[in-house]
């Protein structure tokens, strides 16, 4: 009788093993969720509806005299061609889940950035809205404020969550730089140099050129020149930009239109990178006070209004 009974279980162990080093059926990268409340019993129904478990009784035997072994974590999983029930098994109890990703890009505005979030199927937007009385940044905009970067998160995650981590990554970044920023720079405030950094960030793409545009900038700032510069119209301009500034624009009053204003625009007119921001808290020295797109994202810099005219010429108005 002992001999009989130790072959059955014998045999079960057997049959569990063989059903662990089944190979299962996906021919592609696969989610699947176990659900909060949900356990290995679902997992299994699943994987013989599925992917090919032919029978999935031996796990279920087992595990009543080995317990952790249906100790599976909810989430989302990635479920990969190749894998056999006892990888799957682990990847459950291990809790890593699938990360998904969402890249968030300088020179954006939060709106855009709220706009992508709100597009991901993966996470959940509904909070958006409320983060600025939350967090209560200073200008009331979280324009500028967010670090941008690819930020990677599990399914289902509310993007409030994100967007708080870029928050915190910008402030920590900005507040450690300003201490390290060069002597006598034209900014009240931290704030202010984000301010510029934004105007930096929208007019060049070019990295080695941003400290040489943030230097145009500050030499304005100090000869109380106003700034000039074609990203803050249209920023101030909102839905009614169309493609194009027309003279009319230029003369528009806005908080925004540094034609008309002197000094900086009230708030950040994009999102910041880590290298436009510093370049406005370490530009180089020089006394330009102009540039102008040569139309191949380079640009021509001048120290006096009669050299920026003849390069306006040159490269704008092809005289």
């Amino acid at each position: 009788m002992a001999v009989g009974l130790g072959s059955g279980v014998f045999w079960a162990y057997q049959q569990y093993y063989q059903t662990l080093n089944t190979k299962l059926t996906f021919n592609q990268p696969t989610l699947y969720e176990l659900k909060r409340g949900q356990n290995l019993h679902h997992l299994l129904a699943y994987l013989e509806d599925e992917a090919g478990l032919p029978e999935s009784w031996p796990v279920k035997l087992l595990v009543r005299f080995e317990p952790t072994l249906a100790e599976l974590k909810a989430g989302t999983y990635e479920l990969s061609p190749g894998m056999n029930v006892q990888q799957v098994l682990l990847l459950l109890a291990s809790g890593k889940e699938k990360l998904f990703e969402i890249r968030l890009v300088e020179g954006f505005r939060w709106r855009d950035w709220q706009g992508q979030m709100q597009a991901h199927p993966h996470l959940l937007s509904a909070q958006l809205t409320e983060l600025e009385a939350q967090l209560k940044p200073e200008g009331g905009s979280l324009e500028g404020w967010l670090m941008p970067d690819t930020y990677h998160f599990t399914r289902g995650m509310q993007a409030s969550v994100l967007v708080k981590r870029a928050y915190l990554e910008m402030q920590k970044f900005l507040l450690e730089q300003w201490p390290k920023r060069k002597p006598d720079l034209p900014y009240a405030s931290p704030y202010e140099a984000l301010i510029m950094a934004s105007i930096v960030e929208k007019e060049t793409g070019l990295a080695e050129e941003r400290p040489r545009i943030a230097a145009v900038f500050v030499n304005r700032l100090r000869k109380n020149m106003r700034l000039q510069t074609d990203p803050t119209v249209i920023y101030g301009m909102g839905d009614a930009f169309d493609g194009d500034i027309r003279r009319q624009d230029l003369r528009t009053a806005t908080p925004y239109n540094t034609y008309v204003i002197k000094g900086l625009p009230p708030t950040p007119i994009a999102m910041v990178s880590r290298d436009a921001l510093m370049a406005a808290l370490h530009p180089i020295d020089s006394e330009e006070l102009y540039f102008v797109s040569r139309n191949d994202g380079s640009h021509v810099f001048s120290t006096n209004l009669a050299d920026h005219n003849a390069a306006v010429r040159q490269y704008q108005l092809k005289k």
